[in-house]
């Protein structure tokens, strides 16, 4: 195996692989590959399974994801990326994770069990007074949800984020309006955040995922 090269805090290319140091060693959360260089395991992180890994692996510049930080994750479903996220905050970060889907929660519960950095919250990510005494001041917001209204998820869940804090915005644009161009849906779902946000980077993330814009955001 090829000598793991450093990406961003955490993450690591191996060989032409992405991967992520393993928080819990030799435990999967969805099938993926476990690979060990002298005392350090990692663990393959797959671009068709996850938005954040597809980002960085086109090229994505800005990742405030680091050791040590407090992440609200929206939209956790079953865990496969935020598990990812926990590896990189580490034992001393905290990832709190936001899913409405009662048959997603059982497989997340399974992965939090595990993983004392994640906390798992069934809720609504468009009521935050259902969560609100639950989650602290927060470094990043990573939001996946296929929601109509993605743009005033984030913008409501902003509370919680810190001045100078960053958030990162999977946009599905099929879930927004199907009857419009999808880069028309991204303009204005991006629009609809200024003021309380300004645009940093803006990444496709094809061929791992048709009709999303992965947009990396800062809090004004």
């Amino acid at each position: 195996m090829e000598r793991p090269r450093r990406l961003f805090d955490g993450v690591y290319m191996l060989g032409e692989r992405l991967a992520t140091v393993n928080l819990v060693s030799g435990t999967k959360v969805y099938n993926e590959e476990l690979f060990r260089e002298g005392e350090v395991e990692y663990r393959s992180w797959n671009p068709y399974r996850s938005k954040l890994s597809a980002a960085i692996l086109n090229g994505l510049k800005h990742m405030e994801i680091s050791a040590g930080a407090s992440v609200l994750y929206l939209g956790a479903a079953t865990g496969t990326t935020a598990s990812h996220v926990s590896d990189i905050v580490g034992r001393d970060g905290i990832v709190y994770c936001i899913e409405l889907s009662e048959r997603n929660m059982r497989e997340l519960l399974r992965t939090c069990e595990r993983r004392p950095n994640m906390l798992p919250i069934l809720a609504d990510a468009t009521d935050v007074s259902r969560y609100a005494d639950d989650v602290g001041t927060c470094d990043v917001i990573y939001q996946d949800v296929s929601a109509r209204e993605q743009s005033q998820i984030l913008l409501r869940n902003s509370r919680f984020l810190k001045r100078g804090g960053y958030a990162y915005f999977a946009i599905k644009s099929q879930s927004i309006d199907v009857g419009k161009r999808p880069e028309k849906v991204f303009e204005e779902a991006l629009e609809s955040l200024g003021g309380t946000f300004e645009v940093v980077e803006k990444i496709g993330i094809e061929p791992y995922d048709k009709l999303h814009l992965f947009a990396v955001l800062k809090k004004l």
